[in-house]
């Protein structure tokens, strides 16, 4: 007879008994009461965890993109977790949580890998990734640990994963022209690269995006790597894209260790997404580093070449900026702008633009105006494609334009007044000298 190991998990509205049979699958109902009272993670937005559900244990190894249901045993690094609106729970011992298992590689946090069983494991992310640390940023305190209590599972007992829910896939846009020709042309593309975690990508990816839709076009964004974070996103769409999308809606809860197919099929499915949303140009944030394994593949890709028109790259100093961007350039990718932390020190920047071609690009200089001058000055960048790039520079005149009119109005106005002041100076001496005050009479 095998041997039956009970565990017992209690919470507020009752008792849940798992029993796991070594090489068996035990399958349990998942209680409303019990779902209704788990704090649901940010990387599983995309479940719709509606109608009978159920919490498969036992043997089983879990993969990534696998819904969770775990306890929190004992807190540490991550204190919360992220929602799909950006609300952020805070997390007590005992809680129940419902997360995805992930492979995660943060050189600023953590370095994950997959669990082999539904034993205890760890938090390793806000957006919510169970896995096991296998090392750690020095500065930061031990992973959260949780307790898996099982697989989330339809009303059978098969595994949810958040890649059953991902968007399908989509033909790329057919470009309309009244030539004979009729060729499959992108949408221009502009990605954002950095030299590591923490270097301003999101940050100049933003301002990149309030600059482009200030200057009157329609934005589509996306975040091809990295781990599911809400942030990000909602900073994105803060900033005036029309349509966000990331890795989660392509079925990865993180990309750590997909493979080359799956992140060129990835890369291809939010690109063709964002198109036939009919944006007027395109925003990539590649996560992490050019010398982290998935980025530098996307980076020595033909999808990559042939379909990112420039890149603006941050960096945290100017070293990396410098070699950064030449290392990009010999990948066959134009590099647009540099951009990033280093960007905040003006000695820095003069530095930097001392040691390269490439324009050094603070925050203010992404606003509208500057932008339709990168835009405008590395116009090779969209040769290959359908782009307005005139209705840029036509905007580009219609605010020197204005500019001008408002110079003269402002001009005549100091015109009248001094013209004005000058006749009640001589009004003024009139009165002081006793003399009339003749006015010339009308003819």
């Amino acid at each position: 007879m095998q041997n039956i190991n009970k565990k017992k998990y209690e919470i507020e509205t009752g008792t849940v008994t798992e029993t796991g049979l070594s090489g068996l699958k035990i399958v349990k109902v998942l209680s409303p009461e019990m779902r209704q009272q788990a704090k649901i993670a940010y990387s599983c937005r995309k479940a719709k965890l509606e109608g009978a559900l159920t919490l498969v244990a036992g043997d089983i190894a879990p993969s990534t993109g696998n819904l969770v249901l775990t306890r929190v045993d004992e807190l540490g690094q991550h204190m919360e977790i992220e929602s799909s609106t950006g609300w952020r729970h805070i997390l007590f011992p005992g809680d129940l949580i419902i997360v995805c298992y992930g492979r995660l590689y943060a050189p600023d946090q953590f370095e994950v890998e997959l669990p082999l069983d539904l034993s205890s494991c760890h938090l390793v992310a806000a957006g919510g990734i169970a896995s096991k640390v296998v090392s750690k940023h020095s500065a930061i305190r031990p992973a959260t640990k949780i307790t898996p209590i099982g697989l989330i599972g339809d009303n059978l007992g098969n595994p949810l994963n958040i890649a059953d829910w991902a968007l399908k896939p989509k033909k790329r846009r057919q470009a309309s022209s009244s030539s004979s020709r009729s060729l499959k042309k992108r949408t221009p593309t502009i990605a954002v690269l950095g030299t590591s975690m923490n270097a301003g990508k999101t940050t100049s990816a933003a301002f990149l995006i309030r600059g482009l839709a200030a200057a009157g076009l329609n934005v589509g964004a996306a975040k091809i790597t990295g781990t599911g974070s809400p942030r990000d996103v909602h900073f994105m769409k803060d900033a005036g894209a029309e349509l966000v999308l990331d890795f989660i809606d392509a079925g990865y809860p993180s990309t750590y260790q997909i493979t080359n197919t799956q992140l060129e099929s990835t890369f291809k499915l939010l690109m063709n997404h964002l198109e036939a949303a009919g944006v007027d140009i395109i925003v990539l944030e590649i996560a992490d580093g050019i010398f982290q394994k998935e980025t530098r593949s996307l980076c020595r890709s033909q999808m990559a070449s042939e379909n990112i028109g420039g890149v603006i790259f941050a960096a945290g100093d100017a070293l990396g900026a410098v070699y950064g961007s030449k290392w990009l350039c010999e990948q066959g990718l134009k590099v647009v702008g540099l951009s990033g932390l280093f960007t905040r020190s003006e000695p820095a920047n003069k530095g930097t633009q001392a040691s390269t071609d490439r324009p050094v690009c603070t925050l203010h200089m992404l606003s509208p105006e500057q932008i339709v001058d990168l835009i405008g000055f590395n116009c090779s960048m969209f040769e290959n494609h359908e782009y307005k790039l005139l209705s840029l520079w036509s905007m580009r005149y219609k605010l020197l334009l204005e500019l001008i009119v408002i110079s003269f109005f402002q001009a005549s106005v100091v015109i009248a007044s001094l013209l004005l002041a000058s006749k009640f100076r001589d009004l003024v001496r009139l009165r002081d000298t006793g003399r009339d005050i003749v006015f010339p009479a009308k003819k």
